[in-house]
């Protein structure tokens, strides 16, 4: 008689009081940076009217990630991940409150960029250490599980957070929308608080420039980390549409700020979904092949998004691809945290942040570029192009992508 299948439990992460506390503090976090983004690049584009100044709020934010975020994996590899994170929290709070009384000063324009740049300082220190968390709040065997609700929880902050924004912009203004975003750090900061103390991060090696190389070296060496990461990256660098959206809310759709805050909530509400329907399900049995489909889906749909000139066929099309750039999050995720040993959790994150989180911003910046040289609506068309040739590049230079099966099956590497 053939052995039952064990029953899947979608909810088996949430058993953890620490996961709980986790997951609530990352909602609170998520609503209130997508809330500052919606305000900061609304504001900043009704004073420039420049795309090229849209861009530059990514580059700014960008180039501290790209600078710091290996020593800050680093850090996280040596030092209390849940103490640096609480320490980022409140940074960024604080950055919200000084952005919110930004427009007094003498030349507001300045103080909102060199706020900015102290942000993506904070994520560069915060973001390896929050990351390297979890898999120290569930068992291995919850990994994929834990990694599909952080993701799950990521996206209702970004559906949430956009569209609170820009309704907040449009009612009470900027400056009140950067307070809204300083309390809700807040909140942020006493549910990671609550957190009862994880295992302490491996006291490895002191930081040293070695140390620094080790991470990129087992990224190096990993492939399916590798090629994951490096397709993430290229993806969002050149399919960055996203932050030429107060552009195309006033200067194609004509829909505002409060429609700009919807807009920008159509990606993470696509993701919400996707992840909500795979929280129930078992781990993708052709993780590989899915991948590449759905990355070269998210190239089809900017292209979409790029030539609409009606809103909801714009909302559409960011739905369709924040659902098909879930998948590729879940697979990258699962395959940092299982595959990297915990003594270099830290500094493998940190490297794929640099992959793939930081260029988010720099995404930005290049679309502001294209878009000052090219045009706005041919430099998104041509992003979502050159999305699925860069599918295209990855399979032939990595075929092991295709060949991977089961999340489920993944077994850790053997030590550093």
């Amino acid at each position: 008689m053939a052995t039952p299948r064990k029953r899947h439990d979608p909810y088996a992460a949430f058993r953890y009081a620490n996961y709980r506390s986790y997951t609530l503090a990352i909602l609170f976090a998520e609503i209130s940076e997508q809330m500052l983004g919606v305000a900061v690049s609304y504001e900043i584009y009704q004073r420039t009217h420049s795309t090229l100044a849209l861009g530059f709020i990514g580059f700014v934010i960008w180039l501290p990630i790209f600078l710091f975020m290996l020593p800050g994996g680093a850090v996280a590899d040596r030092h209390n991940r849940k103490s640096i994170v609480l320490a980022g929290t409140s940074l960024f709070a604080f950055c919200a409150a000084g952005l919110a009384l930004s427009p007094r000063a003498p030349s507001p324009l300045p103080l909102m960029f060199g706020l900015l740049f102290l942000t993506g300082l904070t994520r560069a220190f915060n973001e390896p250490a929050r990351r390297s968390l979890l898999p120290l709040l569930v068992p291995r065997a919850y990994f994929t599980n834990a990694i599909t609700w952080n993701s799950n929880v990521n996206q209702m902050g970004m559906v949430a957070g956009p569209a609170l924004g820009g309704i907040l912009y449009a009612a009470a203004g900027f400056s009140n929308t950067c307070f809204v975003v300083a309390a809700l750090e807040l909140g942020a900061f006493f549910s990671y608080g609550t957190l009862r103390q994880p295992p302490a991060a491996p006291r490895g090696e002191p930081i040293r420039l070695k140390s620094l190389r080790d991470g990129l070296a087992f990224v190096g060496k990993t492939k399916l980390i590798l090629a994951t990461i490096t397709l993430d990256l290229f993806v969002v660098l050149f399919g960055g549409a996203t932050a030429m959206l107060p552009a195309y809310a006033d200067d194609v759709l004509r829909c505002g700020s409060s429609g700009m805050g919807w807009l920008k909530a159509a990606i993470p509400l696509g993701a919400f979904l996707t992840s909500m329907l795979m929280a129930h399900r078992r781990p993708m049995e052709k993780a590989g092949q899915t991948l590449l489909w759905a990355v070269a889906g998210f190239g089809a749909a900017t292209i979409v998004f790029g030539v609409s000139r009606w809103f909801w066929l714009s909302f559409l099309a960011l739905l369709a691809a924040g659902a098909l750039d879930l998948i590729s999050v879940i697979v990258r995720s699962t395959l940092v945290q299982v595959l990297t040993p915990d003594s270099m959790r830290g500094r493998v994150t940190a490297v794929s942040s640099i992959f793939v989180s930081s260029s988010n911003e720099l995404g930005g910046f290049e679309s502001g570029l294209a878009a000052t040289l090219l045009g706005l609506v041919p430099s998104v068309v041509l992003g979502g192009v050159a999305s699925i040739l860069v599918v295209l590049a990855v399979l032939r230079i990595w075929p092991e992508v295709a060949r991977l099966k089961s999340l489920g099956k993944l077994k850790p590497a053997s030590g550093a």
